[in-house]
């Protein structure tokens, strides 16, 4: 089947080219091959950084200053830049574009995501092409680094969101390689990744990168998407041509295969929701999950952390602390830390009540 629906990622380093401005040549080369995706009857969204470089541009300020507050003045002075250099490029094509401010928090909630999901789709439907970023001014996590990661994790949860059959995350280096290619010059490109295991995840940490976002955002983001069943690719953004050689199925970049076929809604929206805390649970129970196909019985589990209340979602980690699943559970955290390890048939005895002989249900969980 042809590829209908793409999410491309737009970072920092690759629309300023390494420079303190934003680099109107890159810009326009890359909305021209937008638009000639378009012209095809392809659905594009753009998630976009640069508001906070175009800020810093505008108002001339010391690119040594970094401290959040200030970032969260530059992205208000930038954001309205950049979308305007958007708009003009994207108006020589005879396209319209919609601007879309977005949080972790708003992807977080069944309703607020489920707006966002039909906002987007409706604008596709009208041949709007949406270009989404980080609410900087509003959401301090994504400046300090510590969720998004310059909308690499963004972009991988609006591919999900809108059913993206490719995430085409674009930066300033050729994908995943061997060892970072600005410091290496043996450094080799990894063409396809198939399974994001420790191995990989320890070579992005050791690749180095401009903007908030280096190679291990990316194979986080990575990592989320082809969850939710998205293939993605990491390429050089100056690569020519590079949109519509990944449409027609070239080898460019590194390409990450999804490790699942496309879940179904609620579970994209756990995917994409803030969790509240983790359960830990042994071998026996991270088994019956993945190879299984089972729900989390209280029996299996060995720790709890965090506050949270039944209805809220959860982390599932093995005994090594690595995270399996998320979902929603049946009980409160107080109340699993009173039957974990316990028999199902316990649950009753030990609160005086239960909601069900399952603290997770397999329909209410999706497997990372």
């Amino acid at each position: 089947m042809e590829l209908q629906r793409l999410v491309v990622k737009l970072g920092t380093s690759l629309l300023t080219g390494g420079m303190e401005r934003l680099d109107l040549t890159v810009m326009s080369s890359l909305v021209g091959q937008v638009a000639a995706l378009h012209s095809q009857g392809r659905e594009v969204i753009i998630v976009t950084s640069g508001a906070v470089t175009a800020g810093r541009q505008v108002l001339d300020m010391d690119p040594e200053r970094k401290d959040t507050s200030f970032k969260q003045v530059l992205a208000a002075v930038g954001q309205s830049r950049l979308m305007n250099a958007y708009e003009q490029l994207f108006s020589w094509h005879s396209i319209t574009v919609a601007q879309a401010l977005l949080t972790r928090a708003d992807l977080a909630h069944r309703a607020s995501y489920l707006n966002a999901r039909n906002t987007i789709l409706a604008l596709l439907e009208l041949g709007v092409v949406p270009i989404i970023n980080e609410n900087d001014v509003v959401a301090a996590e994504e400046l300090e680094g510590a969720t998004f990661g310059d909308n690499d994790n963004l972009s991988a949860m609006v591919a999900s969101l809108v059913d993206a059959e490719l995430l085409a995350i674009l930066t300033d280096t050729p994908g995943l390689c061997t060892a970072d290619p600005h410091l290496d010059p043996r450094a080799c490109l990894i063409a396809t990744v198939e399974h994001i295991d420790e191995r990989i995840e320890a070579l992005a940490l050791g690749s180095a990168g401009s903007g908030i976002g280096g190679m291990a955002t990316k194979v986080q983001a990575a990592k989320l998407a082809t969850a939710a069943g998205v293939t993605v690719v990491v390429a050089d953004g100056r690569e020519p041509g590079v949109l519509p050689r990944l449409v027609a199925g070239d080898s460019v970049g590194t390409r990450f295969v999804p490790t699942a076929s496309r879940v179904e809604g609620r579970h994209r929206w756990l995917l994409a929701s803030r969790t509240k805390g983790s359960l830990r649970i042994d071998d026996g129970a991270a088994h019956a999950l993945a190879q299984d196909n089972k729900s989390l019985l209280p029996v299996g589990i060995k720790g709890v952390e965090g506050d949270f209340q039944r209805g809220e979602v959860v982390s599932i980690k093995n005994g090594r602390g690595k995270r399996i699943a998320c979902g929603i559970v049946n009980y409160s955290a107080h109340e699993l830390s009173l039957i974990r390890g316990a028999h199902s048939k316990k649950i009753s005895a030990t609160l005086g009540y239960e909601y069900g002989a399952e603290v997770m249900d397999r329909n209410n969980m999706v497997l990372l």
